[in-house]
């Protein structure tokens, strides 16, 4: 079982590795940490990327934009603050 703390380790190294420029799909982070079974964990990698977003960790854009997370509607990626 994989715990948020790993989720959220997850989300923290691939962002750092992408650089401050580039940004990574929650379902990159999901298919690593549930590669059987990944589309089912989507809502709780979301859910991690939300929280390190609220902590100032990393901003969750759509199209390029930081968008608020009280209101995703779409795809979203993820990047290294």
């Amino acid at each position: 079982m994989v715990k948020p703390k790993n989720i959220a380790e997850s989300i923290i190294s691939t962002a750092q590795n992408r650089g401050p420029e580039k940004s990574t799909c929650p379902s990159e982070i999901a298919r690593g940490l549930f590669p059987d079974d990944w589309r089912t964990h989507m809502k709780e990698v979301l859910a991690v990327a939300i929280e390190l977003e609220k902590d100032g960790r990393v901003i969750i854009t759509q199209k390029g934009s930081r968008i608020d997370t009280n209101h995703i509607k779409g795809p979203v990626r993820i990047k290294i603050v």
